[in-house]
C-alpha cells in the first residue's frame, strides 16, 4: 500500500505537539504572573482616597502610635478606623485652613463619616482576628508593610491564601517581641527564627497543624 502521507508530516506532527504543550506551558505562566501582578492583586498600588494621609507624617515624624487612631486593634477583630474627631483632636489646631484637610473640617460639621476606600480586605468568608495575632506578637508591618514609609497607603500583599498560610506555618519566621509590635518600620535581627521559636513557646502559638486547619480561617 502506498505511503498516504509524506515522511515530513511525522515532523510537523511532533512539532505541534511539542509547540503546544510550551504554548499551554506559557499561557499558565503568564497567567500566574497576571495573578501576582498589582494589575490583579493592587498590591503596592496606591489608592485615591478623599484625604492623602500620610502614615510616614503620622508615625514617624509625628511620633503617634498606631492604637490612637486603631483604638480597637488589641481588643477586636477589627482595627477600626479614627472618628472625625479624633482627627480634629489635632487639627483643630493644626493645619486648620489646610485645603487638603476640608473633608475632615466637613465631616465634624455635617457629622458625615468620610468616606475612605478600603485597601485590605478579605472575602467575606475568611474570618481574621486582628486582636489575637498583635496578642501572639504579629506586628502592623508584616501584614501592611513598612507602613512608616509610605506617604500614602497601599496595599503591601496580596492577601491570598497561600500568604496566610505561609505565615502559619511557619510562625517563628514573622513573630515579634510584644513591645516591637506597634513599630511603624521594623526589620526582623539577625536571629529572627531562633528568637521566634523561643517567642512561639513563650506567647503559646498554637502548632502549624491547628493554624493551617480550615476551620481556623473559615467559620
Amino acid at each position: 500500500m502506498a505511503q498516504i502521507f509524506h515522511r515530513s508530516f511525522n515532523t510537523i506532527a511532533r512539532v505541534s505537539i511539542y509547540g503546544g504543550l510550551l504554548l499551554l506551558g506559557g499561557l499558565a505562566y503568564v497567567s500566574w504572573v497576571v495573578e501576582q501582578s498589582p494589575l490583579y492583586t493592587d498590591a503596592k498600588l496606591p489608592l485615591v482616597q478623599p484625604i492623602p494621609f500620610s502614615h510616614k507624617h503620622h508615625t514617624v515624624d509625628d511620633g503617634i502610635d498606631c492604637r490612637y487612631c486603631h483604638t480597637s486593634v488589641e481588643k477586636s477583630a477589627f482595627a477600626g478606623l479614627p472618628s472625625t474627631e479624633t482627627c480634629m483632636t489635632c487639627h483643630s489646631q493644626l493645619w486648620t485652613n489646610a485645603a487638603m484637610l476640608e473633608p475632615v473640617r466637613a465631616s465634624f460639621l455635617t457629622g458625615q463619616s468620610i468616606a475612605w476606600t478600603r485597601v485590605n480586605a478579605l472575602p467575606d468568608f475568611v474570618y481574621f482576628n486582628h486582636s489575637i495575632h498583635i496578642h501572639k506578637g504579629i506586628g502592623c508591618t508584616t501584614c501592611h508593610g513598612q507602613l512608616g514609609e509610605m506617604p500614602i497607603t497601599w496595599k503591601e500583599n496580596t492577601l491570598y491564601m497561600r500568604w496566610c498560610i505561609n505565615c502559619h506555618k511557619h510562625p517563628e519566621r514573622y513573630i515579634r517581641r510584644r513591645e516591637d509590635v506597634f513599630k511603624p518600620i521594623y526589620d526582623p535581627p539577625a536571629n529572627q527564627e531562633e528568637l521566634g521559636r523561643r517567642l512561639v513557646k513563650a506567647y503559646d502559638v498554637k502548632t502549624p497543624t491547628y493554624l493551617t486547619s480550615c476551620e481556623t480561617c473559615h467559620r
